[in-house]
């Protein structure tokens, strides 16, 4: 599986883990040993198992995001108007699966890819969109989808 789909597998939503513990929202900057992850300048996640010992105790019941991303990011990521997974009368919303967490919707990518057959690699460029909008090249793959959309892999 794709590099994409999997960013989020080891790290939970600074959002729910503050406001569970209660703690003020610059907190994880002060935990060392706590590696964190920034999405789009918007999104913060930590590490999983790296919270410091007196806060293990609330991992068990925080939201596990693998296979998720915030749908802002994912739209980024696969070149596309965010619209497309904000409202439920777009052609391919429903083509989804979503969560939210703290108020913040996220969409099941790797659900998505591994239905659709997508392979991605790491440092490979994504572009959804209708099939007339899509830029096919000789070194990219073509992945077609319902309602005249496609998604298009440049390796």
């Amino acid at each position: 599986m794709s590099y994409l789909p999997n960013t989020l597998n080891s790290f939970w939503l600074w959002r729910e883990v503050s406001s569970k513990l209660g703690v003020s929202n610059p907190a994880y900057k002060y935990w060392k040993n706590t590696p964190n992850l920034k999405l789009n300048n918007k999104y913060v996640f930590v590490k999983k198992e790296t919270l410091p010992q007196k806060y293990e105790y609330i991992e068990p019941i925080l939201t596990d995001l693998s296979g998720h991303l915030p749908i802002k990011f994912a739209s980024d990521r696969l070149h596309v108007n965010e619209h497309i997974f904000s409202y439920e009368k777009m052609k391919l919303y429903k083509e989804f699966e979503y969560k939210y967490v703290e108020d913040v919707k996220f969409v099941n990518i790797k659900k998505f890819f591994r239905e659709n057959g997508i392979k991605v690699e790491k440092n490979s460029i994504i572009q959804l969109g209708k099939m007339k909008d899509l830029d096919l090249s000789g070194s990219s793959a073509f992945y077609n989808l319902k309602n005249d959309y496609g998604i298009v892999v440049y390796e």
